[in-house]
């Protein structure tokens, strides 16, 4: 009788360890074509013209609207109509034959930002966010405070990039509607954005109500017959005044075969001064001092060889 139990419990033993367990690792949520749930990756701001822009974050601070992408922070200056999440949908899990490992791509570069001072110094920092009278940045896990008045411009560079689009990506206002404007007027008047800025640097250092001793306003400080020679009757609001002065400006290169350095004293002294001292740059300290400055810096973003801009025909 003994031996009779002991060979059933043996037996109901042998028979349990062979059953397969029947827990199991729960598979992550899937809808009804047997794809993994949505997972946020990122936001999309929608603007109230249509136009939309990817970021990775958004968020407010005070009355103003702040954005990240790439690492970078900057504030929005335009109407918003919504803000949405940006989802990323996993692939249906499939049995896939097993391939040989491929060599994976090398992680991108990350952006490198440059903050430049009024003195000539400048440093590269891990991140910088601007805010009305100044810029915080961090470097080295250390955040510190300039103020407005200290910085000349800042700079984010994409070192990925080839160095055919090295001058589109190597400067930035830091502000957002600014940098659009800009690319978007320089297309339609087919001059180079990265002069444009430049101008705008020297007129305004990017003060929207920047206005000068001899009643130059705005952005790219267009004296008032000017303004109303291209239509701007609003000076101080950077659409206006971006368009009309790089419709200015491109009227001066064309006038002037593509010649930088005349278009620019043209665009400081005026045309008629330029055109009495034989196209040549006019002998005032003010207007020399102007051309050299933005010279310097437009000719070290081109080729060596290339002394003026090409002559295209405006965008109508």
């Amino acid at each position: 009788m003994r031996r009779f139990r002991f060979a059933f419990l043996l037996s109901t033993v042998l028979l349990c360890s062979s059953t397969p367990s029947t827990a199991q690792t729960k598979n992550p949520p899937t809808d009804v074509t047997g794809n993994a749930v949505q997972e946020v990756i990122g936001k999309r701001v929608v603007f109230s013209d249509g136009q939309t822009l990817d970021v990775d974050d958004v968020w407010k601070s005070g009355d103003s609207l702040w954005i990240k992408r790439n690492g970078t922070s900057e504030m929005l200056n335009r109407a918003v109509k919504r803000i949405e999440d940006r989802f990323k949908t996993a692939t249906p899990r499939t049995t896939q034959p097993i391939a040989a490992p491929t060599k994976t791509a090398p992680a991108p570069e990350p952006l490198q930002t440059w903050i430049y001072l009024n003195d000539g110094a400048r440093l590269r920092v891990d991140d910088v966010r601007e805010v009305s009278d100044g810029a915080w940045y961090n470097r080295d896990k250390v955040t510190i405070f300039l103020a407005k008045d200290r910085i000349s411009r800042i700079e984010r560079i994409d070192p990925n990039t080839s160095s055919e689009d090295w001058k589109e990506h190597s400067w930035s206002s830091g502000n957002l509607e600014i940098d659009q404007l800009i690319k978007k007027n320089a297309s339609r008047f087919a001059v180079d954005p990265y002069l444009v800025f430049l101008v705008i640097e020297q007129e305004s250092q990017f003060r929207p109500r920047a206005r000068s001793p001899k009643g130059a306003q705005g952005l790219m400080q267009l004296m008032p017959g000017t303004a109303r020679r291209f239509g701007v009757y609003r000076p101080y609001d950077p659409a206006e005044n971006i368009r009309g002065g790089t419709q200015y400006l491109r009227q001066l290169l064309t006038m002037f075969n593509g010649k930088v350095d005349l278009a620019l004293a043209s665009y400081n002294a005026g045309e008629g001064r330029v055109l009495d001292y034989g196209n040549r740059v006019p002998p005032f300290r003010e207007t020399q001092n102007y051309v050299k400055r933005i010279s310097a810096r437009y000719k070290n973003q081109k080729a060596p060889s290339t002394t003026q801009t090409t002559v295209s025909k405006p965008r109508q």
